[in-house]
């Protein structure tokens, strides 16, 4: 049985190929940001703030990936599925504070950090956990 995919916010259906372009725009996005540091941010930033631009580019990469591969591993929807939202929740929670951080010098955006690398955690637990795939599922 093939999932449908349900946009209702965060809690979108295990559709392989909607999880794909989700990621496929991660890693664009990965991309564009880590160039735009490499070449345009250089002389803007000071080096501390540079640095945490490029914690949030390497997390961002790193989870990118993890996305990719488990949206493909031979798992069970679900397991597959909740991994796949915390993997994201991750790069949009600790990724995505950190680049304001450098862009803003807000250093109180920083609470919402451990929350993302919650997230990524979580998610790789959840991986730890994963049953097997059901030959009915998917």
């Amino acid at each position: 049985m093939r999932l449908k995919a349900a946009a209702s916010g965060f809690f979108i259906a295990m559709d392989k190929l909607l999880w794909i372009r989700i990621t496929a725009l991660s890693g664009a996005l990965a991309v564009v940001l880590g160039a735009f540091a490499a070449h345009g941010l250089k002389e803007m930033l000071p080096p501390q703030l540079m640095e945490t631009y490029q914690t949030a580019v390497r997390y961002h990469f790193i989870h990118t990936l993890a996305l990719l591969i488990t949206i493909n591993l031979p798992l069970s929807a679900s397991s597959r599925l909740w991994a796949v939202r915390c993997f994201l929740l991750g790069i949009i929670l600790f990724s995505g504070s950190l680049y304001l951080i450098a862009f803003t010098g807000i250093s109180m955006l920083g609470v919402i950090t451990p929350l993302g690398g919650t997230a990524f955690i979580v998610g790789w637990l959840l991986l730890f956990t994963a049953t097997q795939k059901d030959a009915a599922e998917d």
